[in-house]
């Protein structure tokens, strides 16, 4: 191994041992009010993130690096803890037509297969086959009962015709941004700044017991994505789960 991999090694290990602790408790138990989907998806998502590595097995499969934004260090809304580029792109859209609003998904099958078709790269990496060539199918996700866990759909709209959206996943202090996609056409708009910002203006009262933004992992990321994350205030985390139950 050169000596130039291992100072990169030896680099990496000593960013890692600094990141910031966040514990992220999922509520389980609030769950017994709702449908059992909730408790389900939500059981799921914490035996995926807690199994261990399937690389390095001394760690979790999401430990390291998981992209947080805590909303409850300021309070100041979300959109306005972003930087001055950030909020720049905010206000271009909104001055341009675009308006953000909670979707029903299975309405806009049609526009959500124009979003996917519309780039073959994404973030640097080709789109996979059955997403750009195949026509988008809808769910049958049940409505949530409360406001502790659920899987909202959010959008950005113009003249009634939906040109980005996000599913979160929801599940006590936790929200995370689990899809997201905009136009090719209408990225330059600034729609998905929008979007994110928007997501994280509404999470406070829409779900009370949700403290921490996500949106992934850090580590892995392309150069791009990174400055993406922390453009929007994600930031890299040593994480440790509760299922709450």
């Amino acid at each position: 191994m050169s000596l130039g991999k291992l100072k990169q090694i030896f680099k990496t290990f000593r960013e890692l041992r600094r990141l910031p602790r966040v514990t992220l408790n999922l509520e389980l138990a609030k769950t017994e009010a709702n449908h059992p989907f909730f408790r389900d998806l939500t059981d799921n998502f914490y035996r995926a993130v807690s199994q261990r590595h399937p690389k390095i097995p001394l760690i979790r499969r999401v430990e390291f690096g998981y992209a947080v934004c805590d909303l409850r260090t300021e309070t100041r809304p979300y959109s306005q803890r972003l930087d001055s580029a950030a909020r720049r792109n905010l206000k271009k859209a909104m001055r341009l037509g675009f308006a953000f609003e909670e979707i029903n998904y299975n309405d806009y099958l049609l526009d959500v297969t124009a979003i996917h078709h519309s780039a073959a790269i994404r973030q640097g990496r080709p789109m996979p086959k059955h997403i750009l060539t195949k026509p988008a199918t809808g769910h049958s996700n049940p409505p949530s009962q409360t406001a502790f866990h659920d899987y909202p759909y959010f959008g950005i709209l113009k003249s009634g015709t939906l040109v980005a959206y996000a599913g979160c996943f929801v599940a006590g202090e936790l929200c995370e941004l689990q899809t997201i996609y905009g136009h090719a056409d209408f990225l330059p708009d600034g729609v998905v700044p929008l979007l994110i910002a928007s997501i994280g203006d509404l999470l406070p009262t829409r779900y009370p017991d949700v403290r921490y933004f996500a949106y992934g992992t850090y580590y892995g990321a392309s150069e791009t994505m990174k400055r993406f994350k922390r453009k929007f205030l994600f930031m890299p985390h040593r994480a440790s789960w509760k299922l709450g139950a």
